[in-house]
């Protein structure tokens, strides 16, 4: 090809128009995307999130959708003087600016009180042991009850009158007694001897007693094969 040629094709009006409608192109794809994107994101809008809490979670959630928020139940907690499902936190926190559509996490007030574990402590541990886990855990310990056994040794744990067990779940509004032991012996314990040698003569042999017509015979028999018996004659 000529330059002649070249520049007559490159100056031509057909390309300029080729090339001008592309930049168009490019223009409106560009414009339409960053519309698209601020659209999606929101972009320069500001929503101030309203405090909800102490509110029942019926009134917060027509407020939160008023504000074209999203309202979701995170979790809950117990708070003893706050009616059931009022709002005890919110997050994001209240006066913060988000834009339209975004969730507002919040902690409702459950109905009942929680319960917590009771360890295994019941004829397991000590008296100073047991107290100082069970408030570490977050029970409520009462006046200790003392009855009769092992001093300072754990025997039971009571709660409104009625006999707990290890692993049983109890309210964290209940308070629980423990039952220790005072170091003096119950009565109704009984001492069992087991020892079949209770009538030792002091040499390992047992004593051997036979009546007879003439008196008393005494003897030993520990294991000697000739019997040696002795006459005790009493008085006629």
């Amino acid at each position: 090809m000529k330059a002649k040629d070249f520049f007559r094709k490159f100056l031509s009006l057909r390309l300029w128009l080729n090339l001008f409608a592309m930049l168009i192109v490019v223009v409106l794809l560009v414009f339409g995307v960053k519309m698209g994107l601020d659209l999606y994101t929101h972009h320069g809008e500001e929503i101030v999130i309203p405090d909800v809490r102490r509110k029942a979670f019926s009134d917060a959630e027509h407020i939160i959708l008023e504000n074209k928020l999203g309202i979701v139940v995170s979790d809950t907690g117990y708070v003893k003087n706050l009616p059931a499902d009022c709002i005890l936190e919110q997050s994001p926190e209240p006066g913060r600016k988000v834009k339209s559509g975004r969730v507002v996490y919040v902690v409702i007030n459950s109905s009942q009180s929680p319960t917590i574990t009771l360890p295994d402590l019941i004829d397991n541990c000590s008296y100073r042991e047991a107290r100082a886990k069970l408030i570490a855990m977050g029970f409520k310990v009462g006046p200790t009850q003392f009855i009769p056994g092992e001093k300072d040794w754990v025997y039971g744990i009571k709660s409104k009158g009625k006999q707990l067990q290890n692993g049983q779940k109890v309210a964290v509004d209940d308070v629980i007694i423990i039952q220790v032991g005072d170091g003096m012996r119950d009565l109704d314990d009984s001492v069992v001897y087991t020892d079949a040698e209770m009538y030792d003569s002091g040499y390992g042999d047992s004593l051997d007693v036979m009546h007879h017509d003439d008196g008393i015979y005494v003897g030993g028999s520990g294991g000697n094969d000739v019997d040696e018996f002795e006459v005790v004659t009493g008085p006629e």
